[in-house]
């Protein structure tokens, strides 16, 4: 996947006051959306801007453009 993420995103939210539980509890983000930042995969633009908003962030600011060529370089 030639997007990829430049931070942990839940540590991120851990450091703003954002845990799991209570991102589930308030319906920030859903669980499988959750399970998708622990496991690298991308989100939909709406997960993304909540996000950005739950960080006070940019797109630019968590996930970054890879060539495939350079993916499988660093491999």
């Amino acid at each position: 996947m030639p997007l990829k993420y430049k931070i942990d995103v839940l540590s991120a939210l851990k450091e703003k006051g954002y845990n799991t539980n209570k991102i589930r509890t308030e319906g920030l983000l859903s669980q499988s959306t959750l399970q998708k930042f622990r496991n690298q995969q991308g989100v939909s633009w709406e997960n993304l801007e909540t996000l950005c908003r739950l960080l006070d962030c940019q797109p630019a600011d968590i996930i970054e453009y890879v060539r495939e060529a350079d993916v499988s370089e660093r491999g």
